[in-house]
């Protein structure tokens, strides 16, 4: 059985819709009305093999903050659904990713517990087109928060802020698709200690 998460948030700032299949094959459909953020989420669903919708319509005659925040709340918040009871499943997953002369490294654990670490180089372009670059962490802590996971994001060095963002989320896609997948030698296990995640 498929694995899948469905969120529709809606406030007067944005309305959202995201689906999520954890077992897919990588299929996107995405508009979020931010051509990069677009372009990352891409790069989550193809990279995670995570068969991923996203419809957002949000204040940008304002800015993208809340169209960019209220669509990792709603991701987060299905990607835990999708995720169930999470027996049978790795739990942990890590990746590092290079692009040209940037790399990230990324840790994660589907632990129940909401915690962020992320460094990446504080000199670099403060937009990428319409993206407000301070905001890939921001992602990340409202994915977090939702997802209720462990995240840690390292990106060491970089220089291009397109790499810099790009291959946080290259990375963080393969992670989550590692920790996420089913063990065949845990079936019917939950990965914990405690009998609880």
């Amino acid at each position: 059985m498929n694995r899948v998460g469905r969120v529709e948030r809606v406030t007067k700032e944005t309305s959202v819709l995201v689906e999520i299949n954890l077992d897919g094959t990588g299929k996107v459909d995405v508009s979020t009305g931010v051509g990069f953020y677009d372009h990352m989420l891409d790069q989550l669903g193809r990279h995670g093999l995570f068969d991923l919708t996203v419809k957002t319509e949000g204040d940008l005659h304002i800015d993208s903050h809340h169209t960019i925040e209220d669509t990792a709340l709603a991701l987060g918040a299905a990607f835990k659904q999708a995720l169930g009871d999470k027996v049978g499943i790795y739990r942990f997953g890590n990746c590092t990713v290079p692009l040209d002369e940037s790399l990230a490294r990324v840790t994660v654990d589907l632990s129940g517990r909401p915690y962020l670490v992320h460094t990446e180089p504080e000199k670099m372009a403060p937009m990428i087109g319409e993206y407000d670059t301070t905001m890939t962490r921001h992602i990340l802590e409202s994915f977090v928060a939702q997802a209720q996971i462990a995240l840690h994001v390292h990106v060491p060095y970089g220089r291009n802020a397109h790499h810099i963002v790009e291959c946080q989320f290259k990375a963080l896609a393969r992670a989550l698709r590692y920790a996420s997948e089913r063990d065949p030698r845990a079936a019917g296990i939950l990965p914990s200690t405690k009998g609880a995640l």
